[in-house]
């Protein structure tokens, strides 16, 4: 069962985080402040860290700056309520992997942490993806789907990648955002459902299986036929 350490100083919020991680089936340990988190989280043993930026006794920026230093890896989800992108790229640049702002929707917590568990158990030499009959060479960039070779926009390209290097999880529309595109949209444009109908048309064919899939409220997924 992975382990996660929970670093929040607000007790509702990490009750918040705990519940919904436990009904994931992960084994969640909280720490209530800075000193007490950086300690445990330098003792190890942990698959996964969320850390909250603000924090008493030692900040989340000075943790996961300290773990980075200590060439500690294991990977780390930021929750603040500093939203500008400013102290975003600061989170991320100390070390941070991803970088959640409050108030957050607890599903979507959970995904950020799926993902970054997922993504730390694939190796990086990995070259080619598959889910199905659908293929994807990470060295040529080329794509097939059965024995038909499909001929993706580079926009297209990254999408399909991040989706199906997270085969059959849940990716929100704001995860897929700051992957594909960065920072520089807003979350409220169809600018997704364009892309992600597009991509359908040529991965999901008529007469084929449809891999990729809506998540009403969530956003999408990609996976093997049931």
């Amino acid at each position: 069962m992975p382990r996660v350490l929970t670093i929040e100083d607000d007790a509702v919020t990490a009750q918040e985080i705990v519940a919904e991680l436990s009904t994931h089936g992960l084994d969640v340990e909280w720490a209530a402040n800075g000193r007490d988190g950086l300690a445990k989280a330098i003792a190890g043993g942990y698959d996964l860290i969320t850390l909250d930026r603000m924090l008493p006794e030692v900040d989340g920026l000075t943790i996961v700056t300290t773990l980075r230093t200590l060439k500690i890896t294991t990977p780390i989800l930021m929750i603040s309520a500093l939203s500008d992108v400013d102290e975003r790229v600061r989170g991320l640049r100390a070390g941070g992997d991803d970088y959640l702002t409050k108030p957050f929707a607890s599903d979507e917590m959970a995904a950020r942490v799926e993902v970054l568990l997922r993504r730390n158990s694939v190796p990086m030499t990995q070259t080619r993806l598959s889910v199905a009959d659908l293929e994807l060479d990470l060295i040529s960039h080329e794509a097939r789907r059965g024995d038909q070779t499909l001929n993706l926009l580079p926009t297209e390209y990254k999408l399909l990648e991040y989706l199906m290097r997270h085969a059959g999880q849940v990716i929100t529309r704001m995860m897929i955002f700051e992957e594909v595109w960065g920072y520089h949209f807003d979350p409220g444009t169809n600018l997704i459902d364009v892309h992600i109908g597009r991509l359908r048309k040529k991965i999901d064919a008529p007469g084929q299986t449809p891999l990729i899939r809506t998540v009403r409220g969530s956003g999408y997924a990609i996976a093997e036929p049931v």
